[in-house]
Order: structure tokens, then C-alpha cells, then sequence
């Protein structure tokens, strides 16, 4: 096979020269390997599935043939207003707009602009893009999966099927993300409304089991190509990943002091949830003055686009963001990619780093890693072809306390942020718990005492993972907090509480956003008589049962058993409350210790010791 053209111009089908002014003004001098390899195939009306590592140029390789086969028919038979000749699908909206914005590049030039294209995507009225389609008219159509669905399988005046009859080229844009979304299906009923005589291209970062399953469902004797950069490798060659071991009551201040010491200009810190998200965008806002903070993740609407907006604009800024800015979303001049912790699965930890080092530009990376996960960096190597170094980073105990001062006296200000820094443990903890790599990364090895330290939490908040003995590994503030006098901000927010705190006082009813919590109606003095009077009683059931068994050995004549039946009122009560006790456990609603305590189990434990 002939070694890849890397000019544009030499290409075996020479492109137009409106595409190629287009291409000199965006910068791009020579083609990247996925270009080079893809162009020509699509060119030549072959379907493509092309798998290539992130942000090697995989959006140019198919908007490029797309232009020059709708410019083909074109000289033959003009496009008319409502005749749909491509359709781009993308798993994101990021995505979409980015694709978007790439290709208005192109249809801004006289020669281009003929094509008229038209985005689709959720946050926006269904309503005003039906209007805009009968309007207007598309030949380009860059779509999420969703909403692309809707507008087929929609009746009245559109009739989406019926536009789409010319169909020259199908872009799959990151298939293998598209089907960790869950729109397999969706793609499968979006294919069933085009044509069959089409060219279709598939982009994709890994070839999974679901994405050679797709390609046998869209594609006809598909053409594939791999590209990667360098063999031993997943990941884009100028990138450099490094990981740091840490302990986790330190992970804030190493991530601060790596901040400065490595003068970041402009960084993408990647966090497990959405909850960690907008705690620690309003936690980093004052940790890391004056540098602007961000905060991006997929529980935003339409906002997302004026952060990300915001970012790409900033000479210096801290993204905070969620997997959902993990693929395919191109921001120049990213110089550092930072990750909290390992994300869910090990695939995502390329897409993450693939945010810098993009189209040939140096980028580096860093994952901070607590001691009881160092295997997942020879993990990684084996799984991802992913080669880490590791750094060694002192934290200052002084700036240990300086941070976590900072965060417990945001949360006494502002009831508020205490309210998101629980949220974000407890949503950490959970996220934790479903990790893919749950061998490796095990929610038992945490000391969630440490962890709970390191969000700067006032007290330790009660979970089912929670035990006894992580209070002793938990540092809160110097002096006891009493959060019930902590007061929000936000006048209408305070009013509602002290409200909720008035009727918990008179009725034992918290009002929350679910089913109300109820209050113990008896005083904890009674409380806890009634559980030494149920352990007493417990521990005299079961001297009787010994005594019985050991004179029924003995050969004694015994009394015989009272009948089933026969149960006191005050047998049936106890029996009761053990059940639902039993099933609060099941549920979650209280710990195992707590369990062992209202059943008076820790007697039998502590006999079996001493015997």
C-alpha cells in the first residue's frame, strides 16, 4: 500500500479549490493520518469505519469528503431548499456545536455557502426546529441522536423521511460513545428512515463489540482503518501522563499546590459527579484566587455553552467538568488535564487525557491516586496501552490546614455549600462504589474518615458505608460546629428551613423533597431503657433454652413446649418491632452496628469471645 499523501494537494482526487482555501485559512497545512487514510476512501464512495485516537483530525476527515460529494451533484442536479444530502450525528451537544461551528467555517465562503445546514440538538424547541426546517430548508443536518428520532417519527407538515431520499453521506461522529450513551437503539431507528444507497462513515476512538455490531448493521462492505500515532499507545503522541500517589485527607492540597507550582494557565480538572462539580467549582473559586473558575456538567441545559463559550475565550481558567466533556470537544490551548480520581470505566481515562495534545500540540496530563489504588497505573498500561510516570509532590502541612480552614469557614457562611459538600461526598462515595474496575478500586479499602477530610466536610455525615471507627481518621474543625444554627444566604432559602426546622420540632416530621423524615416519639432516656429491657429479655430467652437443652440431655422429665399460638401481646409487639427493624436495614436506612444494637446481637458476640 502507498505511503499516505500528507498535502492536501496531493491527494488522489484532488479537492476543490473553494474546500482547500477554506482549509489554508483555518491553518491546517498538512493532513493527519486519519485524513489521509479516510478522504480518499469516502471519496470514492466506499463506506469507512475508522477508528483514531482522539483529537487526530477525525472531524476534517469526514467534512471534507462531505463537502465534495455534495459539490459533485451539485454541477449535475442543484440542490434544492428541502433536500437533505448529509446528516452528521454526535453523542453530545458539545460536540454537535463544535462540528457545527467547523463547518460554518466552510459554508462562509461564496462558493460554500449555497448549503444551507441546520443543528438539531436538545435545550432547544422541538416546535422552532420543525418551523425552521419548513422554512428554511437544510442540505446538512448535524444532530444528537434524540432529537434527530423525534423529528422522524414526527407526523404533520415535516416529513423528515421523505427529505432525506438524496442522502449522499452518514456520519457516525464517536460511534463507540453513541453506544455507551444507550441511543443503540436510537441509531437503529434513525438507519431504518434513510436510504440504503448511501455512503456511511463511522468515527470512532476504540472498536468495541457494540460498534463492529453497528457497522454491520449501517455499513455495506465497510473499508476499516486504524490509525494510531504510535503503536505502543492509545493516546496522542505529544502527550505526556503523569500520576501521583497521595493520601486522601491531602488530595486537596496536592491538587492546589500542584496548581501553582506548575503556573497552569489553562487546565480541565475532571470529577467523579455532577454534585462534586458545583461543590468544588464554588470551593476552587476561593481556593485558587484570582483565577477564574468554571463549571461544566450534563444536569446543565443551556448554560453549557456559554461556560464552554467562556473557557475557550479565558487567557486563564480552571474548567470543572464531568465525563460529559470527556469526548471529542476541541479547546485550544487546554495545557493540563487533571483528574480527581480514576474514572468509571478505563476507556474514559484516554478520552479525558485526549482534551490537550490535540492536532499536534504538546499537552501533559496528571490522575492523583490514593495508595490503595497504585495497581490501576499497570492496569491502565495493560488495558489501555496507556504508558504513566509517576511525581512525587510534597504537601505542606501548613497549606493542608489553610485549605480545609478555608473550606469549613465557606460552609459555616453559607449553609449552602455545606449542604453541596455532603451531597458531593456522599455522591463521590456511590460513584466509587459502581467503578468498573471495582478489583482494583474498592469502596471497603477507603477510609472514608480521610476522605470526608480532604471535601472539608464539618462532621461526618451518616451512610450506610460509614463506620464506627472512620470518626477516628476524619479531621473536622477545631471546634465543634453545630449545624442546625448554620443559616443560608439566600433570605428565601433560610426561611424555608427555619420553617421545616419548626414543624420538625412539633411534629417529628422533616418536610424534604422525598418522603418526610420522622423523629423517634419517645425521649432517648425511654429509647434506650426499652433496648437494655429487649437485650434482658433476650439474654433470659436464652438461659431458659440452654437450661431446657441440658436437662433434655440429661434425661430429666421437662415441662412440654407451650403451643406456637400462644404469644403475649408484649411477645408480638417485640417480634414486630424486629421485623421492622430488620427491614430498615434492609433498605439502608440504618448500619449494621446500629442493627446489632437495636436487636441486642453485640451480647452474643461479646460471650463468644470470652467463651
Amino acid at each position: 500500500m502507498a505511503r499516505p499523501a500528507s498535502k492536501w494537494t496531493s491527494l488522489s482526487t484532488p479537492l476543490s479549490a473553494p474546500v482547500l482555501e477554506v482549509i489554508d485559512g483555518l491553518g491546517f497545512n498538512k493532513m493527519t493520518p486519519v485524513q489521509a487514510a479516510t478522504i480518499p476512501l469516502l471519496l470514492s464512495y466506499k463506506d469507512v469505519a475508522a477508528e483514531a485516537v482522539t483529537g487526530s483530525g477525525k472531524t476534517l476527515a469526514f467534512l471534507v469528503p462531505l463537502l465534495e460529494l455534495l459539490l459533485r451533484r451539485k454541477k449535475s442536479d442543484p440542490w434544492k431548499k428541502h433536500e437533505i444530502g448529509a446528516v452528521i450525528i454526535s453523542p453530545t451537544r458539545e460536540l454537535a456545536t463544535q462540528i457545527h461551528d467547523v463547518l460554518s467555517e466552510f459554508l462562509s465562503h461564496e462558493e460554500l455557502c449555497c448549503f444551507r445546514q441546520k443543528m438539531l440538538i436538545g435545550g432547544s424547541s422541538v416546535e422552532d426546529d420543525v418551523l425552521s426546517i419548513v422554512k428554511e430548508g437544510a442540505n446538512i443536518i448535524v444532530a444528537t441522536p434524540g432529537r434527530l428520532q423525534d423529528l422522524f417519527e414526527r407526523k404533520g407538515d415535516l416529513n423528515l423521511a421523505a427529505k432525506v431520499k438524496s442522502l449522499e453521506l452518514l456520519v457516525l461522529d464517536e460511534a463507540d460513545r453513541l453506544l455507551d450513551l444507550g441511543f443503540e437503539a436510537t441509531v437503529n431507528t434513525i438507519l431504518a428512515y434513510l436510504p440504503r444507497q448511501r455512503r456511511t462513515g463511522l468515527f470512532s476512538a476504540t472498536q468495541t463489540k457494540e460498534v463492529k455490531d453497528l457497522m454491520r448493521a449501517g455499513l455495506r462492505n465497510p473499508v476499516l482503518v486504524s490509525v494510531r500515532e504510535k503503536a505502543t499507545t492509545s493516546t496522542p503522541k505529544l502527550l505526556q501522563n503523569f500520576y501521583v500517589i497521595i493520601e486522601p485527607e491531602k488530595k486537596l492540597a496536592a491538587m492546589l499546590e500542584f496548581i501553582h507550582s506548575q503556573q497552569i494557565k489553562k487546565a480541565m480538572i475532571f470529577f467523579p459527579t455532577c454534585a462534586c462539580v458545583e461543590y468544588w467549582s464554588v470551593a476552587m473559586a476561593a481556593l485558587v484566587k484570582p483565577m477564574c473558575v468554571l463549571a461544566l456538567h450534563g444536569k446543565m441545559k443551556s448554560q453549557r455553552f456559554r461556560i464552554l463559550k467562556s473557557f475557550r475565550d479565558a487567557d486563564s481558567a480552571l474548567l470543572l467538568c464531568t465525563d460529559v466533556l470527556a469526548r471529542g470537544v476541541d479547546i485550544p490551548e487546554v495545557d493540563w488535564v487533571l483528574q480527581w480520581d480514576p474514572p468509571s470505566n478505563a476507556a474514559a481515562f484516554v478520552h479525558r487525557v485526549g482534551r490537550t495534545a490535540r492536532q499536534g500540540s504538546e499537552g501533559n496530563a496528571l490522575i492523583m491516586l490514593l495508595p490503595t489504588e497504585d495497581a490501576y497505573v499497570d492496569f491502565l498500561t495493560r488495558n489501555q496501552k496507556v504508558l504513566l510516570k509517576e511525581l512525587k509532590l510534597p504537601v505542606a502541612d501548613h497549606g493542608l490546614t489553610d485549605a480545609l480552614q478555608k473550606l469549613h469557614r465557606l460552609q459555616m457562611e453559607d449553609r449552602a455549600i455545606f449542604d453541596k459538600a455532603n451531597r458531593a461526598f456522599v455522591s463521590h462515595v456511590q460513584a466509587y462504589s459502581k467503578h468498573e474496575c471495582s478489583l482494583i478500586l474498592r469502596v471497603k479499602d477507603l477510609d472514608l474518615g480521610k476522605v470526608a477530610t480532604s471535601y472539608g466536610l464539618l462532621q461526618l455525615p451518616r451512610m450506610p458505608e460509614m463506620k464506627p471507627h472512620f470518626s477516628e481518621s476524619f479531621s473536622g474543625p477545631a471546634k465543634p460546629v453545630d449545624i442546625w444554627k448554620l443559616t443560608y444566604k439566600d433570605k428565601q432559602k433560610q426561611t424555608s428551613f427555619e420553617g421545616k426546622v419548626k414543624i420538625y420540632n412539633e411534629t417529628g416530621e422533616w418536610k424534604g423533597k422525598k418522603k418526610p423524615i420522622k423523629k423517634k416519639s419517645i425521649p432517648w432516656e425511654l429509647a434506650s431503657k426499652a433496648r437494655e429491657e429487649k437485650k434482658e429479655a433476650r439474654k433470659n430467652r436464652r438461659e431458659q433454652k440452654q437450661k431446657r437443652k441440658a436437662a433434655i440431655e440429661a434425661g430429666e422429665t421437662v415441662p412440654a413446649k407451650r403451643k406456637l399460638n400462644k404469644f403475649s401481646q408484649e411477645e408480638l409487639d417485640e417480634l414486630a418491632n424486629d421485623i421492622r427493624t430488620l427491614k430498615k436495614l434492609k433498605k439502608k436506612k440504618i448500619t449494621e452496628e446500629e442493627f446489632d444494637e437495636e436487636m441486642g446481637l453485640e451480647d452474643v458476640g461479646s460471650r463468644s469471645e470470652s467463651e
